[in-house]
């Protein structure tokens, strides 16, 4: 039987389903069938992939150039009994360590939900009886009953539907509710247009069916989707990619200088023992002990910022890869729209009316062509096109927890909406006009009937909505403006039909018919002809309103905005339109729409040139949304990705940076994303994405300023060695100017405000290193400056019989105030030093302080000149520390103003 599991079983007729999978539909299969059919396929849920075991997973948190350093910190300071400092070094390694392997679990709570996602009840027929079974407990060849509210607990083949409508936008993005029948499809057909399937995880919501189990757990196409996540790589981001590459090279760097300083002492004829104890010096002070949690804390500000602007972080390193974003893949329904249909045109009496507001809050007004209130002239044909869709209707508005939700039909929801706007009142309306019977939507008909009693007792009226074609075909007159009842003007409707279809709007319409008093019930022969044409409703789920502003946002910032739905090409296309990712004013000359059958036929070439080009995707399947990601990807982009459904999960997790939706996204895409908003607002990407290329600056900025100390000690010690003179600064020295001045000066700098027009510039390149060449530049500079300070003082006291630790305090004070003078240049790359904003970072004057505070304890407390070997230094020797400190300031002040006259010419 596994081999029938493969079937296209959308193409085959349902008895044939019934014969291959050995089901009689009258009775179901029996207790004992069932019992094989479970020992075989297994529950009906979705299987956790195995997984590393912890301890790997833990111990690979070390596989990492710089945890490598960090660790060669641990041992030198360990062999050099600096317990202290060794034990400081390893609690950042165990910490990383730690929080990298929390991060991992999520891919275990990721298959978890999506177990979840399936666990149901079904109602099922075995062994000619109707039960309720748990859904796990189902098998391919049960039958399955589903009506209006039920989860599809399986993948279904369907026997019989009776006006079945099912909501599949969490797998398929289809943004309203599918018309399902039972015949067999032609030819291959996508996921969204199998009219004869049920998938599991999909939403009855409204009518009746009777269905074939034809998949189970992780067959179904669910578990495909499941698999898809479980196999997606998860891709390291931009900034860790960097910043492992940026390791690797100073590790290096690090073991060959050491070599080099050891090996050179040897053949000057040093001691060995010296000259080990100089490698060690040099590597702990080339060493930066204070990145990785400069990284961490930078980062964890980054979070802290952007949960107030209501998008929630999953992975620290997420947050500056939106910095780097330079292509956002946004599933629309829910995403850039609504998710909730809304009534935007009507026509009524050859006039059309405008409806504002989006949603289903009844919120907004009716205005004419003129722009004048629509119900304020009490235009009758208005009025009875919103009475119709009022009383014609099944659904329920209400309002939970401050927010408005239907609870049925979509499309009925978006008329009860319209109603209200246009001041019809569903409780009165219905207590003065009482239903006295209906004829249910029937996809035969295409319509729908309700028979109202009219107030006053004056007779009754029936009125119909449905397909346009089908209201048409049954009207022989119409109202006019005045109310009058009018010859049907065919030809200027379908006009207004075309009009509306050509804005993507989904349309239906209204008619009535009076009846007599004494009618008490409605058939379809009675609603057959005769009935009088009363308008058009056009709905569509519309862009959220702030999405049109993030999107030019983003267009702004040389960031591409793409849509990838699984919903039609048209409706796709209009709100591309609306929102502004085609036409005038989109980024670049996007072509498109391509569809999943489009992407199907392209070669892997072909699809990486036209993801590039093309803003609109439909029609696209899990796989394909994947794979456009990828495709992106292999061009170089740094991708993030949106949705709420779980046929989203794979391509969020495969992206650079996912991002859920807080509010109606599934849990599903919620584990397999970096990034949810809390608001479901596509605009708290953009200000996410501000945040991250603050947060991105910010770590420039410290790296910039800490590089040249790690330069500049490393030189020290190598100049000492070649010229065969006094290390002017120990090992232990060298930690206390790392550790010191990371903590209060160099991590002060992940508080600065972001700047002015971050949002201005383009993306930066993902494949461009961290430091520029203009940065490499100045961190060369201020590195031979502190050298040169360092050892020049030092040089200075010796020369004056000053006692060595004097002199070596005096070398140690020279480079913790240079930082500290460089630290104000680093607060802007570009800049001046004391420009506007000088004062907006008061972190950094309260970590100076301290750290000036702490270097005179260095220099005069008789307890830490013991344990550092220091001494107390003159005045004079503190004269010429600030002057070489100042001097490293106007270096660097003066060679970004020349860079700022050089980047104004150019640009002129």
């Amino acid at each position: 039987m596994e081999s029938l599991l493969n079937q296209h079983w959308h193409q085959i007729p349902g008895g044939e389903v019934a014969e291959l999978l050995g089901c009689n539909p009258e009775t179901g299969l029996t207790d004992q069938e069932v019992g094989r059919r479970q020992a075989r396929f297994g529950p009906n849920r979705v299987t956790a992939k195995k997984e590393r075991g912890p301890l790997v997973r833990f111990l690979l948190q070390f596989h990492q150039p710089l945890v490598y350093i960090l660790l060669g910190a641990v041992v030198v300071t360990g062999i050099m009994k600096e317990w202290v400092d060794a034990l400081v070094i390893l609690g950042v390694v165990l910490i990383n360590a730690v929080v990298g392997f929390l991060q991992e679990a999520r891919a275990a709570r990721m298959i978890e939900a999506l177990a979840r996602s399936v666990t149901t009840e079904a109602v099922v027929r075995r062994g000619g009886q109707r039960r309720r079974v748990p859904s796990a407990e189902l098998v391919p060849g049960d039958v399955v009953l589903v009506q209006s509210g039920d989860k599809v607990p399986a993948d279904l083949r369907l026997l019989s539907a009776r006006e079945l409508r099912v909501s599949e936008a969490a797998l398929t993005g289809e943004s309203v509710p599918v018309e399902k029948q039972f015949g067999p499809l032609s030819g291959e057909q996508p996921l969204a247009d199998r009219t004869n399937m049920l998938y599991s995880s999909g939403l009855v919501t409204y009518g009746q069916g009777v269905g074939i189990v034809v998949a189970t757990g992780d067959r179904t196409e669910i578990g495909r989707v499941s698999q898809l996540i479980a196999d997606a790589t998860e891709l390291a981001t931009p900034l860790t990619r960097q910043i492992a590459r940026f390791s690797a090279l100073l590790l290096y760097a690090i073991l060959v200088l050491a070599g080099a300083t050891f090996a050179v002492g040897l053949l000057r004829g040093e001691p060995a023992i010296d000259m080990f104890l100089a490698a060690v010096a040099l590597t702990v002070g080339a060493i930066p002990e204070g990145l990785p949690a400069a990284v961490t804390i930078t980062l964890a500000i980054g979070v802290s910022r952007m949960a107030a602007r209501r998008a929630i972080i999953r992975r620290l390193p997420a947050v500056e890869t939106l910095g780097s974003t330079t292509v956002i893949c946004s599933d629309k329904t829910g995403t850039l729209t609504e998710n909730q249909m809304t009534v935007q045109r009507i026509v009524a009496g050859r006039r059309l009316f405008d409806v504002s507001g989006a949603g289903y809050a009844p919120e907004g007004q009716l205005t004419s062509d003129g722009g004048a209130s629509a119900i304020a002239d009490s235009t009758p044909p208005l009025v009875e096109t919103l009475r119709a869709g009022l009383l014609c209707n099944d659904a329920v508005l209400s309002q939970k927890d401050g927010r408005w939700q239907v609870d049925g039909d979509p499309t009925e929801g978006a008329l009860l909406v319209s109603a209200a706007k246009g001041g019809l009142d569903r409780s009165g309306a219905h207590e003065g006009w009482p239903r006295l019977d209906a004829i249910p939507f029937e996809s035969e008909y295409q319509y729908m009937a309700t028979l109202h009693r009219i107030p006053g007792g004056d007779g009754t009226v029936a009125y119909v909505k449905g397909a346009a074609e089908a209201i048409l075909a049954r009207c022989g007159d119409a109202l006019d403006e005045t109310g009058a009842v009018v010859p049907l003007d065919r030809a200027a409707i379908v006009g207004r039909l075309d009009e509306l279809a050509g804005q993507a709007l989904r349309v239906l319409a209204f008619a009535r018919k009076s009846f007599p008093a004494s009618q008490a019930s409605i058939a379809h022969a009675d609603v057959d002809g005769g009935l009088t044409f009363v308008g058009l409703q056009g709905m569509i789920d519309p862009p959220r309103p702030e999405s049109v502003t993030a999107v030019a946002d983003c267009h702004r910032a040389g960031i591409s905005v793409k849509m990838i739905t699984g919903d039609h090409a048209v409706t796709a296309s209009a709100i591309a339109r609306q929102i502004g990712l085609v036409g005038d004013g989109a980024l670049g000359s996007p072509r498109g729409p391509l569809t999943g059958r489009d992407l199907e036929a392209l070669s892997s070439d072909g699809l990486a040139g036209a993801v590039e080009q093309t803003a609109v995707f439909a029609r696209v399947s899990p796989e394909q949304k994947l794979q456009l990601v990828e495709a992106l990807q292999s061009r170089g982009h740094v991708v993030a990705m949106t949705g709420d459904g779980v046929n989203d999960g794979p391509a969020l997790k495969r992206a650079d940076i996912g991002v859920a939706m807080g509010r109606s996204g599934t849990e599903v895409a919620k584990e397999a994303a970096d990034m949810v908003l809390t608001d479901d607002n596509f605009a708290s990407i953009q200000a996410a994405v501000e945040e991250g290329r603050g947060v991105f600056d910010n770590l420039t900025k410290f790296i910039t300023w800490t590089l040249p100390t790690n330069l500049g000690e490393a030189l020290v010690i190598l100049v000492a060695i070649f010229a065969g003179a006094t290390l002017p600064i120990t090992p232990l020295q060298v930690l206390w100017i790392n550790m010191t001045t990371a903590v209060l000066l160099g991590l002060m700098l992940a508080f600065e405000p972001k700047e002015a027009g971050i949002m201005d510039r383009p993306p930066r390149d993902p494949s461009a290193p961290i430091l520029t060449r203009v940065l490499m530049r100045r961190i060369v500079v201020v590195g031979v400056l502190l050298l040169g300070s360092a050892f020049s003082l030092f040089e200075i006291e010796q020369y004056m019989g000053r006692p060595l630790e004097e002199a070596r305090a005096v070398a140690v004070t020279a480079f913790v105030l240079g930082e500290l003078f460089y630290l104000f240049a680093c607060r802007s790359l570009r800049a001046p030093a004391f420009g506007t904003g000088f004062w907006s970072n008061p972190w950094v004057f309260g970590g100076a302080s301290v750290m000036l505070l702490l270097q005179g304890l260095f220099v005069y407390l008789p307890a830490m000149n013991r344990v550092f070997g220091s001494a107390p230094i003159s005045v004079a020797s503190w004269l010429g520390i600030l002057a070489w400190s100042a001097g490293i300031l106007a270096v660097i002040e003066v060679e970004k103003w020349i860079g700022r006259r050089a980047r104004g010419a150019a640009a002129r």
